[in-house]
């Protein structure tokens, strides 16, 4: 995965549109669904439970189905790429531990993951507005620098790969 540049006010749009049109497309579907199995499958005098849980997980899975068919949209690029780095993200975190005491040891692959997952964390607290940490995040991604430099490797987040998270 490469980190690309986003347009902050663009993302935040869509990104309010896409969760809005899921939130409304979840309701009406799980109550037309629901209703529809309470109508032909069930009695007045039982509970509805099972059949309301029938309804949303029905309403989960056509919503899931039409956000993997709209993934490729021109609309959804900032979504869909915000949504896949906070995944690479997440898969870095689950290493971090082991990461980050090899980044300590000047392991050039170690070096080479802390380096994305800093600057692609910092790029989602900038688009998500969520500072409060953020000045943690730079002193540990200028410690990363600084040991990246001394190495004499190149600070672009272009070298990395997926395929490097296998080592740890």
């Amino acid at each position: 995965m490469k980190l690309k540049e986003i347009d902050k006010a663009r993302y935040s749009k869509h990104l309010k549109i896409v969760f809005s049109c899921i939130v409304v497309t979840l309701l009406v579907i799980t109550l037309g669904v629901s209703t529809l199995i309470i109508q032909f499958f069930s009695t007045p005098d039982v509970s509805h439970l099972w059949h309301n849980l029938a309804g949303v997980a029905i309403a989960a899975t056509i919503v899931i189905f039409i956000l993997n068919k709209l993934r490729q949209h021109p609309f959804m690029l900032e979504v869909v790429y915000v949504w896949d780095l906070k995944q690479m993200l997440n898969r870095i975190y689950r290493k971090q531990r082991k990461i980050e005491t090899a980044a300590e040891n000047s392991d050039h692959d170690a070096m080479i993951i802390m380096n994305f997952q800093y600057r692609g964390s910092k790029q989602l607290y900038q688009l998500d507005d969520n500072t409060i940490t953020i000045d943690n995040l730079v002193t540990k991604m200028s410690s990363n620098d600084h040991r990246m430099e001394a190495a004499g490797m190149n600070l672009s987040t272009d070298s990395f790969e997926v395929e490097l998270l296998e080592k740890f």
